[in-house]
């Protein structure tokens, strides 16, 4: 099927229903037949967004928003199509086209420098390596490949490594999720389409430029993540991994240089600080240099896992639609306390993974691979909580919640993922060390605790308001035996570092980035977040001249430096 992607304007068709396992042939039939033109006609389709339709299931359809081209007519031809149809779900498309601006003029020095490998540095760096720039990419983790073998190895049973684990590495925190590729970002500027085309031309499945909920899954984006390096590099950027920014070298109020593993001195005038949520000793670093940052609101909540079949059935209206995967869903409530509760991270068919970051203290998330194919669908189930929940009125003192829960976590489980049956959870009894109809699908260690113990306990009344409230929506939701985990503590960044109209830090060469910094909360809005801050950089300055020479100094250089 062609996509019509050079096309200005094309005649759009929403809500265009077609049933499961329809040929391509058939959907450009139903197509002509709204537009009431013959079949040979349509000249172009491109499929804009497919989505499921179950409301009234057993019977599932799929309704299409589609973008077609009629030959023999130009824009004004297609506007009287459209007129003359007089039907409220055919009108006229002008996709916004995705343009990145032309170099500025003002002069760079050195090469600028992205602090961090996840969504948003890899597509800053892309881009910036794409206009010629030659930026150095620092990653303190590891490369994927690499990365993976050490996670596999800790879910074995394995010494954590505080610089590379499932925060830290080359594709972020997001590679080992299940690679949700939806976004709430409203895409005035076309960032959305070019970050999933983009994901595409490095190896994703192009399905993802039309589904209503892609994904990607961990196992394709590690793949992809290696494919966007390996651009980069050829381009002339670097990529230094298992490097960390220890230090920020100010002077008069601006980047000077950076501080690389304690030694290394590496200057620069501009520096993207894609650090990602769980940098916690770089925003420790950068408080303290006087950086300005602030604590923000977040969420926190346990990873709740039920069959995936018991999913289906609510979804679909049965256990299994093979045409259609494993189902998902998503819950929202307000309790009583006015906090939220809300499903987050839904992994279908997935995995409660162990994903810690530092020694003593545990957190979890999901994880799913591109299949979806493991037995139990989970979510976290998160309660909204802000600054004054916190044990402190610093820029820090969401951080320092985060890091007292997940020291409750380590400690209840004996350094293991503490879990608890939701009956149990919600009779605050320590209950039987046993599972019920439902089998436990981790990575990583588990043990049994009462979870009540974890947090204060306005949390887990909301959260158990949250679930009996479900129970009305899934039918299923709050059973006993559903396995709750904790804590999923990294929901997004507990703090914001304020940027101006130009994506920059007061201090000045610095640009606060993406979900880390506190303006993105997935992968999607931050590969959207690293392309934007990329555009700020090019629309201001000239492309470095390459030199060629060694990019560190060390410190005593430093004192001698011009």
């Amino acid at each position: 099927m062609v996509t019509g992607e050079n096309r200005q304007s094309m005649i759009r068709i929403n809500q265009l229903k077609m049933p499961l396992g329809h040929s391509a042939d058939s959907l450009k039939a139903r197509a002509a037949k709204t537009l009431r033109v013959r079949e040979n006609r349509i000249a172009d389709l491109k499929i804009v967004k497919r989505s499921v339709d179950a409301r009234k299931k057993p019977d599932i359809c799929y309704s299409y928003v589609v973008d077609v081209a009629v030959s023999g007519l130009d824009m004004a031809g297609e506007q009287q199509l459209v007129h003359r149809l007089r039907d409220r779900n055919v009108g006229i498309s002008q996709e916004k086209v995705y343009r990145c601006p032309e170099c500025g003029g003002e002069r760079l020095d050195h090469p600028p420098v992205v602090v961090g490998a996840g969504p948003a540095g890899l597509f800053c760096g892309l881009l910036l390596a794409r206009k010629g720039y030659r930026p150095i990419l620092l990653e303190r983790g590891q490369d994927v490949d690499a990365r993976t073998r050490e996670v596999a190895a800790f879910w074995e049973g394995g010494t954590l490594n505080p610089s590379s684990n499932v925060q830290f590495g080359e594709g972020g925190a997001g590679t080992f999720s299940d690679g949700k590729l939806n976004t709430l970002v409203k895409d005035a500027s076309g960032r959305n389409r070019e970050v999933l085309r983009l994901l595409v031309e490095f190896g994703a499945d192009p399905s993802i430029l039309y589904l209503n909920k892609p994904h990607i899954g961990t196992d394709v984006l590690s793949q992809v993540v290696k494919a966007i390096r390996t651009e980069i590099l050829r381009l002339g950027g670097q990529v230094r991994f298992m490097s960390q920014v220890t230090d920020v070298e100010l002077e008069e109020g601006r980047l000077r240089a950076l501080m690389v593993d304690g030694s290394k001195r590496l200057k620069a005038e501009a520096a993207v600080l894609a650090i990602g949520h769980s940098a916690r000793d770089t925003f420790e670093m950068l408080c303290s240099r006087g950086i300005p940052m602030e604590a923000k609101a977040f969420a926190v909540g346990l990873r709740i896992q039920h069959p995936q079949s018991m999913i289906n059935r609510s979804q679909y209206g049965q256990d299994k639609v093979e045409e259609l995967g494993a189902a998902d869903y998503k819950v929202t409530w307000k309790a009583a306390s006015g906090r939220g509760v809300y499903s987050f991270c839904m992994c279908p068919g997935g995995y409660v993974v162990d994903a810690s970051s530092e020694p003593g203290r545990l957190a979890v998330n999901g994880m799913s691979y591109h299949g979806r194919a493991g037995e139990n669908a989970n979510s976290a189930l998160i309660v909204t909580v802000t600054p004054e929940d916190f044990p402190d009125r610093t820029a820090l003192g969401g951080m320092h919640f985060q890091r007292q829960l997940e020291e409750r976590a380590y400690a209840l489980g004996g350094g293991k993922i503490p879990v608890q049956l939701y009956g149990d959870f919600r009779e605050n009894r320590a209950g039987a060390e046993n599972f019920g109809q439902v089998k436990p699908q981790f990575k990583g260690a588990y043990a049994f605790a009462n979870l009540r113990e974890l947090w204060p306990e306005e949390l887990s009344k909301a959260l158990i308001e949250g679930v009996e409230a479900f129970e009305g929506m899934i039918r299923g939701f709050s059973r006993p035996d559903a396995i709750l985990a904790g804590i999923e503590s990294r929901t997004s960044s507990p703090v914001r570092i304020p940027r101006d109209e130009g994506l920059e830090s007061p201090v000045r060469g610095i640009y606060p980035c993406g979900e880390g910094a506190g303006y993105a909360g997935g992968i999607t809005s931050a590969a959207m977040d690293g392309l934007k801050t990329a555009e700020e950089i090019i629309r201001r300055f000239a492309p470095p001249v390459y030199r060629g020479d060694s990019i560190f100094t060390d410190r005593e250089e430093s004192n001698h430096a011009e």
